[in-house]
């Protein structure tokens, strides 16, 4: 439990599910610990005493969430085609369509605001890197079955999956057509097949 004995205590599930929720709503500019310490329940001063600044909590969080990504994902092999590789793959990705949002507001964080947030950014490096190596074998299994193209670099392969997931839905297509619809484009592009 974190917090002062007088002071609503909370646990860094709590601390880290309240730190989503204000970056969702509000953003990285939009985030302070003055809001975080109100939709807690407790003092700025409670934070202050665990984390430096607002970099330092979020790239916590981050880390938090890419490890809870990871650890799901180490699953893919259990499934044997390439074609149920990556129905759970794209499970895992819309289950945690926000990890996207969190790595885009990672990029506005300055490393050098102090020792601790620079050490947070190296551990997120290193973990997007395990998540890149966890899929080599799933690129792997889709040319060794021929269902990928040979010739398109496995890096790019990948960042286009992940990069097509952040497309924005303007238009607020329901949540599961949409997400069907973007399966769909990444498996056959957008070109009619005959």
């Amino acid at each position: 439990m974190i917090g002062l004995a007088r002071e609503r205590k909370f646990t860094l599930i709590e601390l880290f599910q309240a730190v989503k929720n204000l970056l969702l709503k509000n953003g990285y500019e939009g985030f302070t610990f003055s809001i975080l310490a109100e939709h807690l329940g407790v003092s700025r001063g409670t934070i202050y005493k665990y984390y430096a600044n607002k970099d330092e909590l979020i790239t916590a969080f981050m880390i938090h969430e890419l490890n809870a990504f990871l650890s799901e994902l180490q699953y893919i092999d259990n499934y044997q085609t390439f074609e149920d590789q990556f129905e759970f793959l794209m499970k895992q990705i819309f289950d945690r369509m926000n990890v996207h949002t969190f790595i885009e507001i990672g990029k506005q964080i300055n490393g050098k605001s102090n020792q601790r947030v620079k050490k947070n950014q190296e551990e997120l490096e290193k973990l997007h890197l395990e998540m890149y190596r966890l899929l080599q074998n799933f690129i792997n299994l889709g040319k060794k079955e021929k269902v990928l193209k040979q010739d398109i670099p496995d890096s790019l392969i990948l960042a286009y999956i992940f990069q097509s997931l952040t497309i924005p839905n303007h238009f607020h297509v329901p949540k599961e057509e949409w997400n069907r619809h973007l399966k769909e484009l990444i498996k056959y592009g957008l070109m009619k097949r005959e």
